[in-house]
């Protein structure tokens, strides 16, 4: 059975940032996986991410994403291709090593998944704070369900 990892990166210290650690907390707290599903908090880990990307076949990172004349909420399905090729600014902090950094470094040492996919929203608050916006905190449930949808729909009991 191939492994499927589930990261959510952010910062919970800077409201919307901390987005996709809040979907990993909602899927842990809502869902039972079976065992070849990890659910991954990276938070703000940075570089030290990459083991929980080489170690998997299947990667899906949810996030947030500044996106030029989307509305904050608006969620983006992207695959790894789409986002090498579009203008996404993949991290938040400039001095913050990106996602899309990551999988070239581990591309280099030979460990890269199979698969990877991007579940990413449009924050709308980006300030110190522990809270999601309301608009963020509505998407939680709505993202987490599309996750395991997509699993379901593949055959995966959950």
């Amino acid at each position: 059975m191939d492994t499927i990892s589930i990261i959510g990166i952010g910062n919970m210290l800077m409201c919307d940032e901390g987005f996709g650690v809040h979907v990993i907390h909602y899927l842990e707290e809502n869902y039972i996986f079976p065992d070849f599903v990890r659910l991954v908090d990276c938070g703000t880990a940075g570089i030290y991410m990459a083991p929980f990307f080489e170690d998997a076949d299947r990667v899906i990172i949810v996030d947030v994403v500044q996106v030029e004349d989307e509305a904050p909420g608006t969620v983006l399905s992207l695959r790894h291709g789409d986002m090498m090729a579009c203008s996404i600014q993949s991290s938040m902090s400039p001095h913050q090593i990106g996602v899309l950094e990551i999988l070239e470094i581990c591309k280099l040492r030979g460990n890269i998944p199979q698969q990877v996919e991007f579940c990413l929203v449009v924050p709308e608050k980006l300030e110190p704070g522990l809270e999601l916006s309301k608009t963020l905190a509505s998407r939680v449930p709505e993202v987490a369900e599309n996750i395991v949808e997509d699993l379901r729909s593949q055959g995966f009991q959950i």
